[in-house]
């Protein structure tokens, strides 16, 4: 099934940014991708040993900083800006970007001046003037966690900008004590209230204009939208995880927007992906969520994380209020919003290419996928780190352990932003590697066939749309790293904006196939987002 749906569609993926002043075209260097030969190794080993005689220990990672030779030579000015959400620290931050001196051309985005980046893509082997990280407090996060502690250590910026929760404050001051960097705080109160209700909602019949109701499974969002549209008095966007980035920032636009009749506003935790929202009121469906194992509650960050997203100051609702849909929910939420948010232990890591290179070297006969596991179970860390969730990569080794490719190649294939977890998203990449060993080059064209895609007519053809957007995500990631070996990358771009196109227009004609559509005036913005132009490939 998942062959065939491939064949079908491919044979004819916080957002947290990174925002700076110098941000060109990424493409990762693997510093011993072209530097080492196995003549090259045992001289490096024998640079890695102690002077004692005593064999080099390549899985000790207590020292990450070490890893970043080009943040090193700098002496950063590191400035944290923290607290809680509408507290105005990111605005604060990207001014000061703004007014970088580095004399770069620079894009206009959300009223300030900047180029902007996914953590994901940060380029450690590049100088900057200044540099902003939003959510940094995303360094203790189990599965992304490993990219932000690598761009917060890494990044060689003169002046380098990090917002988000205070709890971060101390774990940052920790990791960053040993790195030469002059570090300031500067402290943020939230510009708005936000008033916890003591009652609960209840009904939906009492949902308003400007609500937000914040559920964890993409199947409960459509659930919750439909309940609330068959009410026949409003229409609500949607915006969650698996959802295009380009769609929940349309999704988010359509909410804001005072003359659109989307007024109400279903989301999972991901409206804290660096979207401006104009909510009024927050709404917990539930206060627990699925966490990849076992269903928990909600720790009181994340309740206070979601909860500020209500009130924006300078909106049309500036004042915020919180609330639950059952009473026996509301409780937690009181406490938790009383509550100081727990400070960050850890922060999560995961070996270099370098390390995973010369430790292969020690284990000759190892496959790809054991080389990975070993070097994990082995690892040792300080207090401050621990290894970030790796089943993701583990599977990925799993897969293409058996491919004639390169270590580094490999390397490069389990560290892509692919959902192991998604059966179209995971065949797509094993068809890239597939091609890539067998070829050399891996041309879009051979597994995806522009002109294939419509507007999806169910659920089901929308979660499959969602797919087909990662796997076009996934080429133009790699695209960027092995430049030459996929080389469709405007094509890939041109067909996930297509993708995103298409699932917005399934989101609007659900809102308005509607009852209540027929006593809603029509607006100029019903039409189909489509143009002729975009029409011709579908």
């Amino acid at each position: 099934m998942v062959s065939s749906l491939l064949r079908r569609k491919f044979s004819h993926g916080i957002s947290c940014h990174l925002y700076a002043d110098n941000m060109k075209p990424f493409r990762m260097h693997l510093e011993l991708h072209a530097r080492f030969v196995f003549g090259d190794c045992c001289s490096i080993l024998r640079r890695f040993s102690s002077s004692s005689g005593a064999p080099f220990d390549f899985t000790d990672l207590t020292r990450p900083h070490t890893w970043y030779p080009n943040a090193r030579r700098k002496k950063r000015n590191i400035i944290l800006h923290v607290g809680p959400t509408n507290s105005g620290k990111t605005h604060h931050a990207l001014k000061q970007l703004e007014r970088s001196s580095s004399g770069q051309e620079k894009e206009e985005i959300d009223g300030a001046k900047h180029k902007s980046v996914t953590v994901e893509m940060a380029d450690v082997t590049s100088d900057y003037h200044c540099a902003v990280i939003d959510e940094i407090q995303m360094v203790g996060c189990k599965t992304r966690g490993f990219s932000f502690t690598r761009a917060l250590l890494g990044l060689a910026a003169d002046e380098l900008h990090l917002c988000g929760d205070a709890a971060v404050v101390p774990l940052i001051q920790e990791i960053l004590e040993v790195t030469g960097d002059v570090i300031k705080v500067q402290y943020y109160e939230r510009l708005s209230p936000l008033i916890p209700s003591k009652v609960p909602l209840g009904s939906f019949s009492k949902i308003q204009t400007g609500d937000c109701i914040v559920t964890f499974s993409r199947r409960e969002i459509y659930r919750l939208k439909n309940d609330i549209e068959n009410g026949g008095k409003h229409l609500c966007s949607v915006v969650y995880g698996s959802l295009p980035p380009e769609t929940r920032t349309r999704q988010a636009t359509m909410f804001n927007d005072e003359s659109s009749q989307f007024d109400v506003l279903v989301a999972s935790d991901a409206i804290g992906m660096g979207l401006n929202l104009n909510i009024s009121r927050i709404i917990f469906s539930t206060l627990k969520k699925f966490d990849g194992t076992d269903m928990r509650e909600l720790t009181v960050s994340e309740i206070k994380q979601i909860a500020g997203r209500a009130g924006r100051f300078g909106s049309k609702f500036p004042c915020g209020e919180v609330t639950c849909i059952d009473a026996e929910d509301l409780p937690l939420l009181h406490s938790s919003l009383k509550s100081p948010s727990p400070d960050l232990e850890s922060a999560g890591l995961f070996p270099t290419f370098d390390l995973l290179f010369l430790y292969s070297r020690l284990h000759p006969k190892m496959g790809f996928h054991q080389i990975l596991e070993n070097f994990l179970e082995n690892a040792k860390l300080s207090s401050n780190y621990f290894i970030a969730n790796c089943e993701e990569m583990l599977k990925v080794a799993a897969v293409i352990d058996e491919l004639p490719l390169q270590l580094h190649d490999k390397y490069l294939f389990c560290i892509s932003p692919v959902d192991m977890n998604d059966d179209i998203s995971s065949q797509g990449l094993v068809q890239f590697a597939q091609t890539y060993a067998r070829k050399g080059i891996v041309r879009l064209r051979e597994i995806f066939t522009p002109g294939t895609l419509q507007v999806p007519k169910t659920q089901t053809a929308l979660k499959e749309l969602e797919s087909i957007h990662k796997v076009l995500d996934l080429y133009v990631w790699l695209s960027f790293r092995l430049e030459d070996s996929f080389p469709d990358r405007e094509l890939a771009s041109s067909q996930k904006s297509i993708c995103s196109l298409l699932i917005e227009e399934f989101l609007e004609r659900l809102g308005w196939q509607k009852p209540m559509a027929r006593r809603l005036s029509p607006r100029k913005s019903s039409r189909s987002l489509l143009s002729q132009e975009i029409r011709q490939y579908l």
